[in-house]
C-alpha cells in the first residue's frame, strides 16, 4: 500500500557524485526494510544496498561498497543512496524497493513495493 518515487538520477562524469532519493507515501516507511536495486541494459535486476527498518544495519554489493552509502530518514519517509566516485559501469536504472518487516534482504523477489526507477549515466 506504500507508493515509492525515485528522483535524483542524471548524467555525470566518472569520479562524480549523485544522491538518489526515494519518497514513500501511503504508508509508514519505518514499517519496511528498504533497498536499492539497479538494472543494467539487457540484464536482470540486482541489489545495490539494503537497510533494515530502523536504519541500524546496512549491506552493500561488493561492486559499490566504500563508494555508495544507503541511509533513511523515517521521519520524512525518504530513503537515500549517496553515490560517490561513480564509474561508467555504474550506468543503470536504479530502483528503490520496500519489504514488509524489519529485516532487509538482497532478493528482489522478497520486496513488495517498487518505485518507477531513475536513470543514472556515467561517462568518461
Amino acid at each position: 500500500q506504500v507508493q515509492l518515487v525515485e528522483s535524483g538520477g542524471g548524467s555525470v562524469q566518472a569520479g562524480g557524485s549523485l544522491r538518489l532519493s526515494c519518497a514513500a507515501s501511503g504508508g509508514t516507511m519505518s514499517s519496511y526494510a528498504m533497498a536499492w536495486f539497479r538494472q543494467f541494459s539487457g540484464e536482470a535486476r540486482t541489489f545495490v544496498a539494503i537497510i533494515n527498518a530502523s536504519g541500524t544495519t546496512t549491506y552493500y554489493s561488493d561492486s559499490v561498497r566504500d563508494r555508495f552509502t544507503i541511509t533513511r530518514d523515517n521521519s520524512k519517509n525518504i530513503l537515500y543512496l549517496q553515490m560517490n566516485n561513480l564509474q561508467p559501469e555504474d550506468t543503470a536504472v536504479y530502483y528503490c524497493a520496500a519489504k514488509t518487516g524489519a529485516f532487509a534482504s538482497v532478493a528482489a523477489s522478497s520486496h513488495d513495493f517498487w518505485g518507477q526507477g531513475t536513470q543514472v549515466t556515467v561517462s568518461t
